[in-house]
């Protein structure tokens, strides 16, 4: 599987901790920035392109960080297609999958740690969609939404 990551400077060293995990668990990791740590820069430069790739199926899912994840997660959800959210716990990381077809997990450099992250991130990545008719149906009326 093919993951997409990114992260802003508020994100950057988890980021680094994340594709090295990914590598060693053999997923293939395109890294869309940042990288170089830049105090200055900011997270939709590095989020955007993430989320389109995820759009165009360029990438499976993805892993967007930022200081909170806050940002990353807003900026995500307006491409259409992309459904980003904020994980804390290793529940809602499998769960968003599973019945709402999450592909992309945002997490918070400044406030998740590595090990709850790795955590989070196989969780969410060994996580499959349900399907189930109910599940379709509100992901319709999310698109529709997208389509607005």
């Amino acid at each position: 599987m093919k993951i997409g990551i990114a992260a802003d400077h508020g994100g950057f060293e988890l980021k680094k901790t994340i594709s090295s995990f990914l590598a060693a668990h053999h997923y293939e990791v395109k890294d869309f920035g940042a990288h170089i740590l830049d105090k200055n820069d900011d997270f939709p430069d590095f989020v955007v392109p993430l989320a389109q790739a995820i759009a165009t199926r360029e990438v499976a899912r993805g892993i967007a960080v930022c200081g909170s994840g806050v940002g990353a997660s807003v900026v995500a959800n307006k491409i259409a297609g992309v459904r980003a959210a904020l994980i804390h716990e290793n529940f809602s990381a499998h769960q968003g999958v599973e019945d709402d077809d999450m592909n992309l997990l945002c997490l918070g450099g400044r406030v998740t740690g590595e090990e709850a992250a790795k955590e989070f991130i196989l969780a969410f990545l060994q996580a499959k969609f349900i399907g189930a008719e109910r599940h379709l149906r509100r992901l319709d009326k999310i698109k529709k939404v997208e389509n607005k």
